[in-house]
């Protein structure tokens, strides 16, 4: 569902590029090219308090802290609203002033650029709420919603275009308020599920902390620092572009970015399922799923992005037909070799965005600004200014190849470098420190799909206290009420529906506590619910989760990504 969503939105690039192309003129795919780098700068603000939120409501709902989830929610929201309306106002004020001229020396290109700016700046703060808002959706489980969003940007995106520039003829102006618009749509489609009283998270004017926008930011930038140097990175390539290849290298460059950025769904898509599961999985302190997580990535992820690659390469000519129809134009040659050359940096960026959102997820900012200084800036454009006086735009291309292969190898690198050794293991591979988690010994993993393995719970959860030396009482009650809470999904979450479903149980010793965690895919179930209700007719009844709720040191309940999550310290 991520990958579709970044692909929706992808589409509308391609949209933007065809329109501009074919009904305006290649000056508007140069302003769209020359608009990449403020796109990126948009998206490291999205990406820093996306990141930086997400990953810490990741956390908090790991840790059960729901206060905590809501009040970063709130803060999220009230700062990226007051960013987004400043650089509105910016992008405006550049256009009216004429200030573009250092990017765009070209009179007409920098006359098109002009008009584009304040249509894209109308859109602004829908763009940067409703990124905020589909990554807190991926934790309500609601990307169905996000999907349908995005699908209905596209369409009205498609509508407003062909009215705006081929019947109204309002030319570059068009192009950026057609998205503008279609982005309002895209936010409050999203917005309308938070006006309801089954979402999880609630927006607050007054949030309990106003210096969770501090956690967020220290937290976010290390992974939007990345997508920050690539805005300068943007400006500096663009520079050596217009340097070296003039208009046509630049339009080659916008064209075939817009195809590509549907592809690059694919990773991005993964990065943002990587760090939502990575930063849960790091508040519950789970060492196995975050290396199942990179498995799923290294083996069938990349894989799949190497077969997309190569079909890249093989439809370079009709992806480019899609902008431009003369084969003997010098834009036409560029951009053929875009779609040969730039496909083989997909499927190594698939492995080194994963591998970023551990490092940023964990906290490990020292490999997280190594990547981002050398992903984003010194070596696209280092290679870039060493092979494009010799091969021209393949140069650039070339450049970026490079550095997807270079980028994987900083993470294992530093493991090696901090351990002083090496081991052909994902948790090395990824940096993932020996002592993080509970020893194996020191855990049990039980997954349950029918009433008859229920029976055996109490028991394998009884003999694993005695192995870690938990008193009798303690262990009984482990078990007892281990056997009783999962016995009750299995008996009443599994008849809701015709659907299969699994129990998966973990019971931790860890502080002198044990803690017992019960998750299942069953419809939405909180046991709180059912704690105070007593049948007159029935006093038996519930008296299971009464007991738990008693004797239990702390129960905490939430549904995290689709799932009923239920944590027990005793």
């Amino acid at each position: 569902m991520q990958i579709l969503l970044v692909a929706i939105n992808a589409v509308n690039g391609i949209i933007a590029g065809l329109f501009s192309a074919n009904f305006v003129g290649p000056e508007a795919v140069a302003a769209i090219s020359l608009y990449g780098p403020v796109n990126m700068f948009l998206t490291a603000v999205g990406v820093l308090f996306a990141s930086g939120s997400q990953i810490l409501c990741g956390k908090y709902m790991g840790q059960n802290h729901v206060e905590r989830t809501q009040s970063i929610f709130s803060v999220d929201l009230l700062l990226t609203l007051l960013i987004s309306l400043l650089t509105a106002a910016v992008l405006v004020a550049a256009a009216a002033l004429d200030l573009t001229r250092c990017m765009a020396p070209d009179p007409a290109v920098r006359a098109a650029f002009n008009l584009y700016l304040p249509g894209q700046a109308i859109g602004l703060p829908a763009l940067l709420l409703g990124q905020q808002l589909s990554s807190f959706l991926s934790l309500e489980n609601q990307m169905q919603r996000v999907t349908f969003a995005s699908l209905a940007y596209a369409v009205v995106n498609v509508v407003l275009n062909f009215l705006f520039v081929t019947v109204l003829q309002m030319g570059a102006f068009g192009l950026a308020l057609a998205s503008s618009l279609g982005l309002w749509i895209f936010f409050l489609m999203q917005a309308q599920y938070y006006c309801k009283e089954k979402a999880l998270l609630k927006f607050r004017l007054r949030p309990e902390k106003l210096s969770d926008g501090l956690d967020i930011l220290r937290t976010g930038y290390p992974g939007a620092l990345s997508n920050g140097y690539q805005t300068i990175r943007g400006f500096l390539v663009n520079s050596m572009i217009i340097a070296w290849a003039g208009s046509a290298g630049l339009s080659a460059f916008g064209a075939s970015d817009s195809v590509l950025r549907i592809f690059w769904a694919i990773p991005f898509g993964m990065m943002a399922v990587s760090r939502m599961l990575m930063s849960v999985a790091i508040g519950e302190e789970d060492r196995k799923t975050l290396v199942d997580i990179m498995r799923v990535v290294v083996f069938r992820c990349t894989p799949i992005m190497c077969a997309v690659s190569a079909l890249l390469i093989l439809s370079a000519h009709p992806l480019t037909r899609l902008f431009y129809r003369d084969p003997s134009a010098p834009v036409y040659a560029m951009t053929v070799s875009a779609f040969r050359i730039l496909p083989l940096s997909m499927p190594p960026t698939v492995i080194y965005l994963s591998l970023l959102c551990y490092a940023q997820a964990s906290g490990k900012n020292l490999p997280v600004h190594i990547l981002s200084v050398l992903d984003g800036v010194i070596t696209v454009v280092c290679f870039s200014a060493l092979l494009m006086p010799r091969f021209g735009m393949n140069g650039v291309y070339l450049a970026n190849v490079i550095n997807g292969l270079i980028s994987i190898l900083v993470i294992p690198v530093c493991s090696c470098i901090a351990r002083r050794a090496f081991a052909w293991d994902l948790g090395f591979f990824m940096g993932i420190p020996d002592d993080f988690g509970v020893p194996e010994d020191a855990r049990i993993d039980i997954s349950v799909h029918s009433l008859e393995e229920v029976v055996t719970i109490s028991r394998q959860v009884m003999d694993f206290c005695a192995r870690q030396g938990i008193d009798r009482r303690r262990g009984y009650f482990a078990g007892l009420a281990m056997e009783e809470m999962a016995g009750n999904v299995v008996d009443h979450g599994f008849r809701k529906d015709k659907k299969p479903h699994s129990v998966d149980i973990r019971v931790v010793h860890k502080d002198d506590d044990v803690i017992l965690r019960i998750k299942d895919d069953c419809v939405p179930f909180n046991p709180a619910e059912r704690r105070d209700i007593v049948n007159p007719e029935d006093p038996v009844k519930n008296l299971a989760i009464r007991l738990v709720y008693q004797e239990a040191k702390d129960v905490q309940y939430q549904n995290l990504l689709g799932l009923n999550v239920l944590t027990i310290r005793i």
